[in-house]
């Protein structure tokens, strides 16, 4: 149904082009037509990588591949329909495919690193991130190599890369997040807080960032929620996260305290939180 709808409005947008250009020759008619054509197709693989269940655009561009397998446009579709759908070993050998393609550019090897990492492949990542022209500047290149420096435990590198990946971009809370994180794992944790804050400036939902906030604070037994914005349901979350750091520094009491919060401020049941409760009240039972 929805390839003959494609192809319905293809059609009419012919006729009606056809139409328009009756005083044209045939030559000019039929590249016209190809233009409007290109242009519907353009759309479509538009809509395919962005709203289209990931499933559904791995078959269709499968599909056009099947028809027209030279074309460089329908290999990116598949591979990048194929790490929406969370299937690492193929979306690497499709992003393999486009880079060999001779109309390849700088961009698709940054996108075969980011499969390869998805992939857990942070050797064989570093190798593709390497081979890119330093000319190529962008926010994802930068993002990768900070994450593959991170890997690589070269912490200098790394916040080099964040620092650069966030200049390149309107939208940092992510990269602030993982940033974050990094400084978390290495201990870091006052300027890990202060970068997980900037995270959450950027984007109030995104609670990974809010979760790791209150990790960072608990590494330095401050186990006061920040004052941020948040949902009853992730106040209980927080609550419990808090809990959990709390105990696990040896404070069991103030844990207790905040698993009990944790469970009375939940809209609904908490059971995560209820088993911790039972299993840390056998414990010192």
């Amino acid at each position: 149904m929805r390839r003959f709808t494609l192809v319905s409005l293809c059609l009419g947008s012919t006729m009606a082009l056809a139409g328009c250009l009756g005083g044209t020759t045939e030559e000019e008619v039929e590249r016209a037509v190809a233009e409007v054509v290109a242009a519907d197709e353009a759309s479509l693989n538009d809509i395919m990588l962005s709203v289209a269940d990931p499933n559904e655009a791995v078959t269709f561009f499968k599909r056009q591949l099947a028809e027209q397998p030279d074309r460089i446009d329908f290999q990116r579709g598949l591979a990048k329909s194929l790490v929406r759908a969370k299937l690492a070993t193929e979306a690497i050998s499709a992003w393999k495919a486009v880079v060999a393609h001779p109309e390849a550019l700088p961009d698709d090897k940054i996108d075969l690193a980011d499969a390869l990492i998805r992939g857990g492949k942070w050797d064989d990542a570093e190798k593709v991130l390497d081979s890119v022209p330093p000319t190529v500047e962008t926010y994802k290149r930068y993002r990768l190599e900070a994450m593959v420096a991170d890997s690589n435990q070269e912490w200098d590198a790394a916040d080099h890369f964040y620092e650069t990946a966030v200049g390149l971009t309107t939208r940092p809370a992510n990269v602030l997040n993982n940033w974050g994180y990094s400084k978390l794992s290495r201990g870091d944790f006052r300027d890990a807080e202060g970068l997980f804050v900037d995270a959450i400036s950027y984007d109030r939902n995104l609670f990974t960032a809010k979760n790791n906030l209150v990790l960072a604070r608990g590494a330095q037994r401050n186990y006061q929620l920040p004052v941020i914005e948040m949902s009853q349901i992730e106040r209980a979350q927080l609550l419990y996260t808090a809990a959990l750091s709390a105990v696990k520094q040896g404070d069991v009491a103030i844990g207790r305290g905040l698993l009990e919060d944790a469970i009375s401020t939940h809209p609904q049941h908490f059971e995560q939180a209820v088993r911790s409760l039972r299993a840390l009240d056998s414990e010192t039972g």
